[in-house]
């Protein structure tokens, strides 16, 4: 059964604005169904031109950029209610690839469409234009981490960070929640070897900060990891649903 925009359960969270009666049986029509799809599945591949634009239902992903020589850089986590393939929508094709980590359910619009919304819905694509500045606001910090920061410092600073998605989400249960990914997922992020990665998580789990094992994240001092970081953590800001 394809899920009514009018029963999507992520608008029931916080992290989300509501929409009017309106937004939402526009949106309805802007929907043109769901996609079910397995982890390791493509979503959109660097260099395409798809038809479609999709918001992540449940599940997790990730967006990543891959060099001629195969070397992949994680730019990244794709969570519930990230809207996913406007770079194509707007720029004719795709600059970076996404795939899906967990199985994931996409809702998917006609990229066709996506004029038409700016024309009859402006707070609509104003809010894409919101999503865009934000997307490019964590990559700004993404950019200071991997220039300016240590191993460690930027390894507390993105699992703290991914830490506050999740409970923005209702992910997380107390100190804990959803860590679908490898270590060299992490790696390829954070812009570390492997090795690297994991000496500073043990170094993190040695001084009882965290612990990451079996798709589990775990935080267990909050305040040292934010500590560690070299950037202030905010909680996600409330932002809207498309």
């Amino acid at each position: 059964m394809v899920t009514n925009c009018k029963n999507c359960p992520l608008r029931k969270l916080d992290v989300f604005t509501q929409l009017s009666e309106d937004e939402l049986a526009y949106m309805q029509r802007f929907k043109h169904g769901e996609l079910k799809i397995d982890a390791q599945t493509p979503v959109l591949s660097e260099g395409s031109n798809s038809p479609q634009l999709f918001t992540a239902l449940n599940g997790m992903g990730l967006r990543y950029k891959t060099l001629p020589d195969g070397r992949r850089q994680v730019v990244n986590f794709v969570l519930p209610g990230d809207f996913i393939g406007l770079q194509a929508g707007l720029m004719g094709e795709m600059k970076h690839s996404v795939e899906a980590t967990t199985q994931m359910t996409l809702c998917v619009f006609d990229r066709t469409s996506l004029w038409s919304l700016y024309k009859q819905q402006p707070e609509r694509a104003f809010d894409l234009t919101w999503a865009a500045a934000m997307e490019e606001h964590f990559l700004g910090e993404a950019l200071a981490s991997l220039g300016q920061m240590s191993a460690i410092e930027r390894m507390s600073w993105g699992l703290m960070r991914f830490y506050l998605r999740c409970e923005s989400l209702g992910l997380t249960d107390g100190e804990r929640c959803p860590f679908p990914y490898r270590q060299q997922d992490l790696a390829d992020i954070l812009g570390l070897s492997l090795v690297h990665t994991n000496k500073t998580l043990m170094k993190l789990r040695g001084r009882q900060i965290l612990s990451l094992q079996d798709g589990t994240l775990s935080i267990h001092d909050p305040a040292a990891l934010e500590e560690l970081s070299a950037l202030n953590i905010e909680p996600p800001q409330r932002r809207p649903l498309i």
